[in-house]
């Protein structure tokens, strides 16, 4: 719905600042499944052990990890722009360096360079695109979920590809592609302001004295392990080329992009966050399992590889909204100290794996990934409270959406309508059509504008800050009183979850006797707007009063459970 996402009347209708990152962000997210084809030909080129070519995950991810730390106190001294062009560059001549070396310990050596130009870039790339996207951010987030998805499905592609050339080709790719990307964000993105108040480098560790956050990063930490043990070791028993290890993981990458933006968000509505995790945890564990049993047998391990990507794909996105909303710090410290020990456990188990595999057989690591996956269970359940109580009663928790007033309140006892927009150029349309439902009605009006944070993978970053949003609702009262409505605003500010921020404005129209809620079309499309575990689903689902579908063309729709259905089936 409006409500949940701004953005231009198309998401490709961007400046080019923000295409220049969004092609940065392809490259980047690339980056980890971009080597795994030709791990073995780096294996048999350079003479080295399993065990040794797996610590370019383990030199990569942990710097990267305490990169995490100190990467949010860079940006806020040095600047958005600068983190970003600085992380470019680092990329750009350690991935080079890394293809000219002769031997293991040397491209080891430069991954864990790339490991921190990658926390450099991935700390600040999102924040960057939804400062500098028109109109709104809802189109800036689609740009960036489609850079995600297209990295994630096209690095290992690609990867094949050069790899077959050579095990060099995808070093030396990267490095060009970035440097691609390094120009067009030095012409293109503008300087920005830093914030008016520096993040203290330790800010990431103190958070994770929360109980919350900290055992949501264990699990992730587990989680991790698992993952990393399988993509670092399973392209050995698959005994395939580098093209064809290629098409495996972006058969893998697909589901992981498809299940982390299309099925995650609809899972968790269903059946909330903590069984979905546990669901998906114990079916990793599982095909972990028989990865291990049937390492022997190449189209085991590969059928299961690619399966593997739906259940990742759900994790990624379902872990770091569970840590955002039992975080009771601010979202880009969570972020940094969650993805300290999530990028610790993936450095951690290569590393790992590759002794258990030299002392005993490739088996063993897999094994160790599937207790990992399990052992995240329990660890999860220590905090299932604090995860239910985000869920059922978000009012009681500090990360919880929440309504803040602004202007002079309505009187108690007049049944008013409900209008909720966004942070986009399309709201002054939708409230001004809502006010025409109000007079008609005889009802005073009260503009919600929601305030999100939002998540995309390991990021959270705040669109707009409170005395913007404060400052949104303002702009839309004024503008209401010069034509003579009566009407009174609120901020609702939401962390990730839709569905919440729509129970807790089911809750305010209960509480006020409303006498209906109005919505406009969201930017982000009908299947977005009308999908389960959005917040236009759950006004519908939820609401004591009329749902409506309001625009500045035509006369308001309801909007029941049937409707949704069909709006959105008329999209496909």
């Amino acid at each position: 719905m409006s409500a949940s996402h701004g953005g231009a009347s198309s998401p490709f209708r961007q400046p080019k600042a923000v295409w220049a990152v969004a092609f940065a962000c392809v490259i980047s997210f690339m980056g980890i499944g971009l080597v795994d084809p030709i791990l073995p030909a780096l294996a048999d080129s350079l003479h080295a052990t399993p065990s040794q070519v797996s610590l370019l995950f383990s030199s990569y991810l942990i710097v990267t990890a305490v990169a995490m730390l100190f990467v949010g106190w860079f940006s806020s001294r040095f600047g958005a722009k600068r983190t970003l062009v600085v992380g470019l560059a680092v990329i750009v001549v350690f991935a080079a360096l890394a293809g000219t070396t002769g031997s293991i310990n040397g491209i080891v050596g430069f991954r864990a360079g790339w490991g921190l130009g990658n926390a450099l870039f991935i700390a600040t790339s999102l924040a960057v695109i939804v400062a500098s996207a028109s109109g709104g951010f809802g189109g800036a987030i689609i740009l960036y979920e489609t850079a995600l998805g297209l990295g994630i499905a096209v690095g290992p592609l690609l990867g094949g590809e050069l790899g077959a050339i050579s095990w060099r080709g995808p070093f030396f790719g990267v490095a060009v592609l970035m440097a691609v990307a390094l120009l067009a964000t030095l012409a293109f993105v503008p300087s920005m302001p830093k914030p008016a108040r520096p993040t203290s480098p330790l800010a990431p560790l103190k958070a994770l004295r929360h109980r919350g956050l900290l055992t949501m990063g264990i699990m992730a930490l587990l989680y991790n392990w698992g993952f990393f043990t399988m993509l670092g070791y399973a392209p050995y028993p698959m005994k395939l080329s580098a093209h064809e290890l290629g098409l495996v993981f972006t058969g893998w990458g697909l589901l992981v992009a498809a299940f982390s933006v299309f099925f995650a968000p609809r899972l968790q509505a269903r059946f909330g966050t903590a069984p979905v995790l546990y669901a998906n945890l114990l079916g990793l564990g599982i095909v972990m399992a028989v990865i291990a049993a049937g390492v022997d047998s190449p189209t085991v391990v590969i059928v299961a590889v690619i399966a593997s990507g739906a259940f990742i794909g759900i994790n990624n996105t379902l872990t770091t909204q569970a840590v955002m909303l039992v975080s009771p710090v601010e979202r880009p410290v969570a972020s940094s100290a969650y993805g300290f020990l999530r990028f610790i456990g993936g450095g951690l188990a290569p590393f790992v794996a590759g002794k258990l595999a030299d002392a005993t057989d490739l088996s063993v690591p897999f094994y160790l990934g599937a207790a990992t996956f399990v052992l995240a269970i329990p660890v999860l359940a220590s905090g299932h409270g604090l995860l239910r109580k985000a869920e059922e009663r978000p009012e009681e928790l500090v990360a919880a959406p929440s309504l803040a007033a602004v202007g002079e309140p309505i009187a108690a006892g007049l049944p008013r309508v409900i209008v909720a927009v966004g942070a986009h150029g399309g709201a002054p349309a939708i409230v001004d059509a809502a006010s025409r439902f109000a007079r008609e009605t005889g009802s005073p009006l009260e503009v919600v504008h929601v305030r999100e944070t939002v998540v995309v993978e390991e990021q959270a970053v705040e669109p707009e800050s409170a005395e913007e949003a404060r400052a949104a609702v303002s702009a839309h009262l004024a503008r209401l009183a010069a034509h003579g409505v009566t009407a009174s605003g609120q901020v609702l500010t939401s962390v990730g979850d839709h569905a919440a921020a729509g129970r807790v404005l089911v809750e305010h129209a209960a509480r006020v006797g409303a006498r209906a809620v109005a919505v406009g079309r969201s930017p982000r499309g009908p299947l977005t707007q009308f999908a389960d575990g959005s917040i236009t689903s759950a006004l519908t689902h939820g609401a004591p009063c009329d749902v409506l579908l309001v625009d500045a063309e035509s006369v308001p729709r309801q909007l029941t459970r049937g409707s949704l259905a069909e709006l959105r089936d008329s999209a496909v």
